[in-house]
């Protein structure tokens, strides 16, 4: 039995932009609902699972990145912020407030079923995870399952969004060994269609901040995730 095809929100208040957008991904495969504004998108999430959210950041009312911020304190479902071009200070903030992703307008529909794609696989797979002899990397009271791509606190599974979730993946595959920005860069898959720079190693901060916050006692002062001088960043388990 084939696996349901992936559902996707899209959140618009541009009617146009939402039928064009709706109709190309269910055209490549994918089932999409759609909301207008930040209140519609409330009320289908309330009620309904999706395996991402498509959302753009200038919307009447509550913006997609007061939006973002808040459903990241409660679910980890991934989510791709379409946004004005040049809007640095945007996309940073974006990611800031939990965002996994961001394209710039005008974009070409190619290039979002690309990073639809790309998220996609970055989320945890837990196909015959539990078969799996379990292997864990303890980082002081927090815990990484690398089979399963979890991060425990004690009893608690803590959020992880599905790009911090791949940086754990790739940091658990080289404990106690730097990783450039560079490297990590074009891990996340953040360099697609784009030029180096800083903009790009500042997205990057930006996730690890984030992260850090989930791992560290005191994410000021890094014990676990640390910053090696000239060579990146570098996972350093107990």
């Amino acid at each position: 039995m084939s696996d349901p095809a992936p559902h996707l929100l899209i959140v618009d208040d541009d009617e146009r932009i939402r039928q064009l957008l709706a109709r190309f991904l269910k055209k490549n495969g994918f089932l999409v609902s759609a909301a207008r504004d930040a209140a519609h998108a409330r009320r289908l999430l309330a009620g309904l699972e999706f395996d991402m959210i498509i959302m753009d950041v200038m919307m009447p009312g509550e913006d997609g990145i007061t939006l973002t911020n808040d459903l990241r304190r409660r679910m980890a479902t991934p989510i791709l912020l379409l946004t004005a071009r040049g809007e640095t200070d945007d996309r940073i903030s974006g990611l800031e407030a939990g965002a996994d992703d961001y394209l710039a307008k005008p974009f070409e529909p190619r290039e979002l079923l690309l990073r639809i794609n790309a998220i996609l696989r970055r989320m945890p797979d837990r196909d015959g995870a539990a078969a799996e002899v379990p292997k864990v990397l303890h980082l002081g009271q927090v815990r990484y399952d690398i089979n399963r791509g979890e991060l425990w606190q004690g009893q608690d599974l803590v959020r992880l969004t599905a790009t911090e979730a791949q940086l754990m993946r790739l940091f658990a595959a080289r404990p106690g060994e730097p990783i450039a920005r560079a490297q990590l860069v074009e891990d996340l898959g953040r360099a697609t269609g784009r030029d180096g720079g800083p903009a790009q190693d500042r997205a990057v901060d930006v996730q690890i901040t984030r992260l850090r916050r989930k791992i560290e006692a005191d994410p000021k002062q890094p014990r676990y995730l640390q910053t090696v001088r000239g060579a990146g960043y570098m996972l350093a388990p107990d």
